[in-house]
């Protein structure tokens, strides 16, 4: 008996009599699920995402004709990825960051670096900026904002002012947040592999550099006006340059697990040299200070060095892990396996027309090539670094995983749904509807990405919610869809500062509670006109400097 093989289902992006506006507008009901559960019901991520899910699966069944099995399977295979490798990344980033509070390192570091000097403008650049860099590349999900705001609030900064300048220089490490997640996050979510996720990092690390050079010297201005900015010129220079050059050049040579934390070490390395040298003429303070004196601390050279050990070994290993040779060897442990009942079972045309080609479903368990394992590996040498023992590492680990069980569910959902959304083609149909922009698309590209995150409040959420859309658009149009991807990723870091989520940590941190609308009115027009930069900077790129692409 001959076993016949099923037809596979092809894949329809414009399914209600061929009208695109009317496909895309059936194809956003999953957005605007969420955009009304969370801008208007105020409801919290996961149940917004939940019932972005169910939306989704209902209208890829009764109105695009998607089987129920591979719309179920599909999703499946989204929340599969959603906690590997994207999960354990985020998990494996917030273990190294507790480790370090246990361990009491982590407020040696900062007492360290809020003492350098007296000037309050120049501890803006240091905390504001270089540090909460620096807590971003390793832990993300607001702790920047909260911790370094506090921060500010304790040497004596207004709270409002404290709170929107943490906002405003947290625009620059977004994107390769939390080791590189919103990155690694867009990769998977668009089909991209080894060499596709280093040349999204690398487009990324040709756009968000000409944001950093200006970010420092923008928020001092904003702090204390122009005239009095230029008095620090030579602290900006070094803290803009510094930060600005290496997160160049590790995007683009390194990948996007490091720029975060190499950069604002560079950065506040560069200010650190500089005040062995050059100081300003008059530390600037506030109106209601007598004096003004940097922050003590007891700590010496050895302590403050011991406390930087675990970071040096994170930087080390996933070094090490990128090396070539290293690589290939711990991918020889990759298992690629296929989603039963899904690879192969569903059928696309091509967007430059042609036969019909099956859509793969495989998953891909690099679990030694991970970036997450590298991260793993420096938080378990931390662990005796630290002085803790293994005891105190399962604990710490134990409550990591408590306190992350929510977001876990949230990643894997919003990865379902995404998926979903692909594997039926609304991503597809809303896609087709963007190119109705035209030349114009490539402006329009960043802000996607800014809406996606003042929604969601997540670079990797908007990354993953948008990025079929931004590749589909890209091909229709015959624009390099990196160039669009990693827009989406540039332009979503602007809308950091207004989400109703950064928003609400950053008043909790500062004492500002129910004063979140002041805070939004105060940030609005800044994030406005950073996101106006990186629009500027994707249209040149599109047409006038494509050179910039990475080929």
């Amino acid at each position: 008996m001959i076993r016949r093989t099923p037809l596979p289902w092809i894949q329809a992006n414009t399914p209600f009599s061929g009208s695109v506006g009317l496909s895309a507008a059936v194809a956003a009901l999953p957005l605007l699920v969420i955009f009304l559960c969370l801008a208007v019901f105020r409801q919290k991520a996961r149940t917004a995402a939940a019932l972005a899910l169910v939306t989704a699966l209902a209208v890829a069944v009764t109105l695009w004709g998607m089987p129920a099995k591979l719309a179920v399977l599909a999703g499946a295979q989204g929340a599969a990825f959603g906690l590997f490798p994207v999960f354990f990344i985020v998990l494996a980033s917030l273990l190294l960051y507790r480790i370090t509070v246990k361990g009491g390192q982590f407020e040696v570091i900062r007492a360290s670096i809020a003492g350098l000097t007296p000037d309050r403008r120049i501890q803006a650049l240091l905390i504001a900026f270089c540090f909460g860099a620096f807590i971003e590349g390793c832990a993300g999900f607001g702790a920047p904002v909260a911790i370094a705001g506090a921060t500010l609030v304790g040497l004596g900064f207004a709270p409002l002012e404290a709170a929107g300048l943490c906002l405003v220089a947290n625009t620059a490490p977004v994107a390769f947040g939390t080791i590189g997640i919103p990155i690694v996050a867009m990769a998977g979510a668009t089909g991209l592999d080894d060499a596709g996720l280093l040349k999204l990092s690398a487009m990324v690390g040709r756009q968000l550099p000409f944001v950093s050079l200006v970010v420092p010297l923008y928020m001092v201005v904003i702090m204390v006006g122009f005239r009095r900015a230029m008095e620090i010129l030579p602290a900006i220079a070094v803290c803009g340059i510094a930060f600005a050059g290496c997160q160049f050049a590790t995007a683009n040579f390194l990948g996007p697990y490091l720029p975060d934390l190499l950069a604002s070490i560079s950065a506040m390395a560069g200010l650190l040299v500089l005040l062995k040298f050059w100081r300003p003429k008059v530390p600037h303070r506030f109106g209601h200070e007598e004096g003004v004196a940097a922050e003590t601390h007891r700590y010496t050279r050895g302590q403050v060095f011991r406390a930087w050990v675990p970071y040096l070994l994170l930087t080390a290993v996933v070094l090490l892990w990128g090396q070539p040779t290293v690589k290939a060897a711990l991918s020889r442990a990759t298992v690629m396996i296929p989603v039963p009942g899904l690879d192969g079972a569903i059928a696309k045309a091509p967007a430059t027309g042609g036969a019909l080609v099956p859509v793969a479903a495989k998953f891909k368990f690099d679990y030694l090539a991970s970036g997450g394992s590298a991260v793993l590996l420096a938080s378990v040498l931390s662990v005796f670094a630290c002085g803790l023992g293994p005891r105190n590492g399962l604990r710490i680990l134990g409550g990591t995983l408590r306190d992350m069980a929510s977001p876990a569910v949230t990643i894997a959902t919003i990865l379902a749904l995404a998926y979903v959304m692909n594997a039926s083609g609304m991503t597809g149909s809303l896609g087709i509807f963007a190119t109705r922009a035209g030349r114009l698309f490539p402006l329009i590209s960043p802000i996607l990405g800014w809406l996606g995150v003042f929604l969601t409040g997540s670079d990797t959420s908007s990354n993953v919610l948008f990025g079929g859309l931004q590749k589909t658009a890209a091909e229709q149009l015959g624009l390099n869809p990196i160039l669009t991807t990693a827009a989406n990723t540039s332009g979503g870091v602007m809308g950091k500062m207004i989400s109703p989520q950064s928003l609400a940590v950053a008043c909790a941190a500062t004492g500002m509670v129910g004063k979140e609308g002041s805070l939004l009115r105060f940030a609005i027009r800044h994030s406005l006109a950073l996101l106006s930069v990186v629009c500027v900077i994707v249209y040149l790129q599109a047409f006038y400097l494509a050179w910039m692409i990475p080929s």
